[in-house]
């Protein structure tokens, strides 16, 4: 029998009340994480996969209400739990890094301090005690000199180790969830990949499940276990990483797979990209919402809105044309 997973998302609807309409930012999403895994969530922004991520933390505020669906965390309805029940869990049971630093942390507190606040919060360990986890912490985020970086200013320190400060405030009480929202936003890539690395240790470690949200298909390539493709507040495509890369089914999922730069591209090189935007979420296109910007859309595309429907037991995308899609790929 398989393990019940941690964290049960069901038709999840989060909505905004705006002046020009309802924006549907979550549109029926549904989706799995269990302990030790990794699920990848892309999409372009607009797409609703940070939304999706402040829905689960409970951090959504008027004018936005989760409209309908279901959230558990190892089978408790986190939708029922009052503020005071969220904030335990917050940071305890289930955290989240967010990707601008500079604005999560508070400019004028020393960031051992920040940390030590979180243990605070939800620990019994006395000021001395709390003084060495965070150190240990800084230690563990391979933060070189832990002990007077502790007593830094968030501006005193490079990008790359305020976001280790911010993972160390987000494990400092071990939770079994880790949200990631754009991890390595603004880093250059071999501090992206220390990054990295640093969260696979810890996910290792701590047998965590672990979401990482982005708008880059190459993130995850070697990140994640899963991934989900988001487009206009839907889950469109579902799929183990390998088989994703190997068959994409989606023409959205085929776009950003064929963005992505190729080590035989020259500079000069001038990349494919998607056509058009993300539409407008109050007021959405009838039949489906990609076939604006889709290849591959015909009339029917343009009148019926595709249901997310399994294509193998492990992989379900939205579309009318998936065998066709498919069968062309192959061949």
């Amino acid at each position: 029998m398989a393990p019940e997973p941690l964290l049960r998302v069901e038709d999840l609807q989060t909505q905004f009340a705006t002046e020009t309409g309802t924006v549907r930012s979550v549109d029926g999403v549904s989706f799995t994480l269990h302990a030790g895994e990794t699920v990848g969530i892309v999409g372009e922004s607009g797409s609703g996969k940070t939304v999706t991520s402040l829905s689960i933390m409970g951090l959504i505020e008027n004018p936005g209400r989760i409209a309908g669906g279901r959230i558990a965390y190892l089978d408790e309805d986190l939708l029922g739990k009052s503020r005071a029940e969220m904030d335990r869990l917050r940071g305890n049971d289930i955290s989240m890094v967010f990707q601008d630093s500079l604005s999560s942390l508070n400019p004028t507190m020393k960031v051992g301090r920040q940390i030590g606040r979180v243990l605070r919060d939800h620990t019994d360990l006395g000021a001395r005690q709390r003084r060495r986890r965070v150190v240990e912490l800084l230690r563990q985020m391979n933060i070189p000199e832990p002990e007077t970086r502790a007593e830094s200013y968030p501006h005193e320190m490079s990008g790359g180790m305020r976001q280790r400060v911010l993972i160390a405030m987000a494990i400092a009480c071990s939770p079994k969830v880790l949200i990631l929202d754009e991890p390595t936003t603004a880093l250059d890539v071999t501090i992206e990949a220390q990054i990295f690395e640093l969260i696979d240790q810890l996910r290792r470690d701590h047998d965590m499940g672990t979401i990482l949200i982005t708008h880059d298909l190459s993130v995850v390539a070697h990140a994640c276990d899963r991934v989900l493709i988001m487009y206009a507040g839907r889950v469109v495509e579902e799929a183990p990483t390998p088989t994703l890369y190997a068959r994409p089914l989606h023409p959205y999922t085929l776009g950003l797979l064929d963005s992505i730069p190729a080590g035989h591209q020259t500079p000069r090189t001038r990349l494919p990209s998607i056509p058009g935007e993300v539409p407008d979420l109050a007021h959405l296109p009838g039949g489906c919402s990609f076939a604006p910007r889709c290849r591959f859309a015909t009339d029917a595309c343009r009148r019926e809105d595709p249901a997310l429907r399994r294509f193998d037991p492990d992989h379900r995308a939205a579309c009318l044309r998936l065998e066709e899609i498919h069968d062309r790929a192959a061949g």
